[in-house]
């Protein structure tokens, strides 16, 4: 089979860790092309990678180049737009989380995917953290029973608004932003769930909407899991980018540490393994986690879309993990605990 033409559209501080990660799929896949709307972030991505082609104008890209599959890593609220355009000219998509700014959003790129046949995908990548994904396969061995209670935690106070200063001054904040991705991880380890209730802080006076989440959610099979996650924890060491978590089973439990210490307990014995990964020349050490979630992503959905298949994380399975941040923002707002919604 030929290497997928792939081409990325938005060239800004995250999506470093994409460029580097298409190009480690070779040669499954090509990096034929870039965009961004500074063209000089989009020329100087072009030229560190080693892409032919770089534009400004996501059109004009498009109707240019022979294009396979595209990844969008720009801000949500032109997800829509972008990925619409490129439905329309048949390309597979890829969306970075969050999927987009409001529940209708998500629902008409799906029906839009769905009607012209074209594969759709949602960067969702906490869930192929190394860790998680080991701390998956031990819940799927039924070692430790079936899960039925779980805290899930994503607690930091690294300065995210220095790269990203938008999120002073965006309407709903945390929640989609970093809450979209323990919720994913409470669907994964725990299955769907079927009430969502939340408690929202303001706690950073300088930002406009939530930058603190606490929620509950009750599952389907019974299990209830505490998801909470901040930006302005103070407590050292700061353990970002990492996600802590403890899952309890009917025979025992699994505790995920900061750095990939993962502590089983199971017929009354406790045994711990290291869930790490070596390092690849262009990751960091501090940014281990997220950098390496970023190419076990990458190469899920390029496979997924070479094989003809949907991808675990494909619009439709998104758009229930989206469904609980939208239940979570009712019940801030409420004070109720939220069935979510339903996509048509």
């Amino acid at each position: 089979m030929e290497a997928t033409k792939v081409a990325l559209i938005g060239c800004g501080f995250f999506a470093r860790n994409h460029l580097h990660a298409w190009r480690d799929q070779a040669p499954a896949a090509r990096l034929v092309a870039v965009c961004d709307i500074d063209p000089d972030k989009a020329k100087s991505a072009a030229a560190e990678f080693g892409v032919a082609a770089w534009y400004d104008d996501a059109a004009a890209m498009f109707d240019a180049e022979a294009i396979d599959l595209v990844d969008i890593a720009t801000r949500m609220d032109s997800h829509r737009a972008l990925a619409e355009t490129a439905i329309g000219h048949g390309v597979a998509t890829i969306v970075q989380k969050p999927f987009a700014p409001t529940f209708e959003d998500c629902v008409a790129m799906r029906d839009a995917a769905r009607k012209a046949g074209v594969f759709l995908a949602v960067h969702e990548n906490f869930r192929f953290q190394p860790p998680m994904v080991r701390v998956a396969e031990i819940l799927g061995s039924g070692e430790i029973g079936e899960a039925n209670w779980a805290r899930i935690s994503f607690r930091t106070g690294f300065d995210v608004y220095n790269t990203q200063p938008y999120f002073y001054s965006e309407e709903r904040f945390a929640i989609l932003d970093v809450g979209i991705h323990v919720l994913d991880l409470a669907r994964v380890f725990l299955g769907e769930a079927e009430r969502v209730y939340c408690q929202a802080q303001r706690r950073n006076p300088k930002v406009r909407a939530e930058d603190t989440a606490t929620m509950v959610l009750r599952h389907a099979g019974g299990a209830v899991s505490v998801v909470e996650h901040t930006y302005e924890a103070r407590r050292l060491p700061d353990p970002f980018p990492e996600t802590a978590l403890t899952i309890e089973g009917e025979r025992g439990a699994v505790v995920l540490r900061p750095g990939g210490t993962i502590e089983i307990t199971s017929g009354g014995e406790l045994r711990t393994e290291e869930a790490v990964e070596p390092l690849r020349p262009w990751m960091e050490e501090r940014w281990r986690v997220a950098q390496q979630s970023v190419p076990a992503t990458c190469r899920h959905l390029l496979e997924s879309f070479r094989r003809g298949v949907p991808a675990a994380t494909s619009a439709d399975d998104n758009l229930k993990t989206f469904a609980l941040a939208e239940a979570a923002y009712e019940s801030a707002a409420t004070g109720r605990a939220i069935a979510p919604p339903s996509a048509p």
